[in-house]
């Protein structure tokens, strides 16, 4: 008797151990990958600051930036090697830090006067080919240009970005992929022979659903911001944090375990509640108004506190975004004078302190 209660105990350890294992808080980072010379310094970054810091997840903004073998022809000019994204994969699993890759997809295929190398080796794949990039970029500008997309449509692009997906994903040895997925401006364009006169949300719910199946075949997550799945008019949001040209009604046609990236910076927004109610994940992203990724955090407790056991669990976390360089972090994390005002650090300064 005595044994059976003891094994039946040890069951019901192990079950709770496990649940809490798989429900813990999210408490992330996303950021630019660190550049081959400065590795090193940002493998003791994670070791020294972010672990004890209490962060579990780390996003890294790869992009171009790996030294790709399926595709060498997408790799930018100095990327990182296979054995430099194994230090940070390794230092990452002794602090039991989930890693995750992200590569941009289908939106910011450009940045201001500079073409994206997916579009600069594959020019057919450009959605609005006949639209040029300014030699000085402004914004607003006639053609609508933010970034450029490539062609969701078009019968080679995804077996390009497939295999970029799946060799990052295999090197990084993560369960998770991040693919952007933000402010997309350009889609169903006029200039797109293959797309023109497509109803947006439907070009995007599937490109969504295409990156999801593919991860799935290999029990990997797909994770994307979400400001393309809101309705900017309705929420009164404007055309960065929400979508102006339909894309927001995908919403109820892609999988509901692709896991959302709420990003709101000047104010924290409730969304989370509206992904959730939708059956999704969802993590809240701040950046550099302290009080905002504060704010964040407690309106996070608050729906988690306040909500059913089926909605409890969506509520993800926080995922802290930085939007410089890898070494203008690591320069503010450790006190650099010239950076002692940056609210992004300050922010996740004041975020490890309260998460």
């Amino acid at each position: 008797m005595k044994t059976k209660l003891f094994t039946l105990f040890f069951i019901l350890l192990i079950s709770v151990f496990s649940f809490s294992q798989s429900t813990e808080t999210i408490k992330g980072l996303c950021i630019a990958s660190p550049s081959k010379s400065d590795v090193g310094k940002f493998v003791e970054l994670i070791d020294k600051q972010l672990a004890p810091s209490g962060l579990n997840v780390l996003v890294l903004r790869i992009d171009f930036d790996y030294e790709y073998k399926k595709r060498p022809e997408l790799r930018s000019s100095n990327p990182l090697s296979e054995q430099d994204v194994k230090s940070l994969v390794n230092v990452c699993k002794a602090h039991n830090i989930k890693l995750i890759p992200q590569v941009n997809l289908l939106g910011h295929q450009s940045w201001a006067s500079s073409l994206g190398k997916l579009l600069e080796v594959y020019p057919e794949f450009d959605e609005t080919p006949s639209i040029q990039l300014p030699a000085e970029y402004k914004w607003p500008n006639e053609d609508g240009l933010y970034c450029k997309s490539y062609c969701p449509k078009h019968p080679d692009v995804h077996s390009v970005v497939f295999d970029l997906v799946d060799e990052i994903v295999e090197v990084f040895e993560s369960d998770a992929f991040h693919a952007g997925l933000d402010e997309v401006f350009y889609i169903a364009h006029d200039d797109c022979e293959r797309c023109k006169g497509d109803d947006p949300s439907l070009l995007f719910a599937d490109e969504v659903t295409k990156l999801r199946n593919h991860l799935a075949q290999t029990n990997c997550e797909l994770w994307m911001w979400g400001d393309r799945l809101i309705d900017g008019k309705v929420t009164g949001l404007g055309i960065w944090e929400g979508s102006y040209n339909n894309t927001h009604r995908a919403i109820d046609l892609i999988p509901k375990d692709v896991v959302i990236n709420d990003w709101h910076y000047d104010v924290a927004h409730a969304t989370p509640f509206m992904f959730a109610a939708k059956g999704f994940d969802v993590i809240a992203c701040p950046w550099n108004k302290p009080e905002v990724a504060i704010n964040q955090v407690e309106m996070m407790d608050m729906l988690r506190n306040n909500s059913t056991s089926e909605m409890k669990s969506r509520y993800r976390g926080i995922m802290h975004t930085y939007w410089g360089s890898a070494s203008s972090f690591m320069a503010g994390m450790n006190g650099d004078e010239k950076l002692k005002e940056d609210g992004a650090i300050i922010a996740f300064k004041e975020l490890s302190k309260v998460w």
